[in-house]
């Protein structure tokens, strides 16, 4: 009687076993069937402009799906700003610029690892206001009859783009970098606004959203969640701006090992598919870029 007890105990552990093995080759041959490596636990740190905010939330959620070990951790600001950050000494595995000047000008320095950078979206200017506003202003061309105005500085990408608009619709003069125009430049051009100059994109979307300032200029990506709070008066069009193209690449990060380095590559390659395309166009970005 022991005999058969001790014998059916084994069996059934060894069939418990064949069971856990099988289990165990299935989630492998399914891993190795998708084509997908999967990498052990590491972080990535991503720089990338403030206008990007919110859908790099669902865009990291989405590639946590793929790569659960990998813990995308973001920083967010102008790009100018994060472009100083880097060239401090600050530690950055991926950049994601809102304009290609300050990717341009970390590449020319060394900081941007070779063949990794990709023009990723576009977006448009929009001259914004608040809902209920009743102002006066239609679009760009008349933003001076405004009470007061959200503008980034010449620094940040959004405000270097909406003064090349005003230098091309003749509202601005410049021998030189529109970037480099002044706020009270700008203001003196259009009839001594009140201006209220921001460090970033979100802080003027903030100030019109809540009613701070009459009117601002954002990218329409930044109207994304805002339907119920902010007008569009004007998208401005490409021929006033030029593209608003936003790279990404990976940085160059002397405290990163190997396997940082190439979980930061392939989150760069996944944000260039066509699963993250979708969820940009979801948030108002062009994604037919070259």
């Amino acid at each position: 009687m022991m005999k058969k007890r001790l014998v059916g105990m084994a069996i059934t552990a060894v069939t418990v076993m064949t069971l856990l093995l099988g289990c165990g080759n299935a989630e492998t041959e399914e891993q190795q069937a998708d084509g997908k490596e999967t990498f052990g636990e590491t972080t990535v740190t991503l720089f990338a402009a403030k206008s990007l905010n919110t859908v790099m939330e669902e865009l990291i959620a989405e590639y946590s799906k793929t790569q659960p070990n990998v813990s995308v951790v973001g920083s967010y600001d102008s790009s100018g700003t994060l472009m100083t950050q880097i060239e401090e000494g600050a530690a950055c595995d991926v950049f994601f610029s809102a304009a290609q000047m300050q990717m341009d000008q970390l590449d020319a320095d060394g900081f941007v690892v070779e063949g990794t950078r990709h023009n990723v979206v576009n977006n448009q200017v929009c001259v914004v206001s608040y809902q209920g506003s009743e102002t006066e202003v239609t679009g760009l061309s008349d933003i001076g009859k405004a009470k007061s105005l959200a503008l980034a500085d010449g620094s940040v990408p959004v405000g270097k783009y909406t003064r090349e608009a005003m230098v091309n619709a003749g509202m601005l003069k410049t021998a030189g970098d529109p970037a480099d125009i002044t706020t009270q430049e700008v203001s003196e051009a259009l009839g001594g606004i009140e201006i209220n100059e921001c460090a970033n994109v979100g802080a003027v979307t903030a100030a019109v959203a809540e009613g701070a300032n009459e009117v601002g200029t954002v990218y329409y990506s930044d109207t994304y969640g805002y339907e119920d709070r902010l007008e569009i008066l004007e998208i401005v069009p490409y021929e006033l701006t030029g593209d608003v193209i936003y790279p990404v690449a990976r940085i160059v990060n002397a405290e990163a090992d190997e396997l940082q380095q190439e979980a930061a590559e392939d989150f760069v390659s996944f944000l260039t598919s066509d699963a993250a395309k979708t969820i940009f166009q979801k948030y108002y970005f062009d994604t037919d870029v070259e």
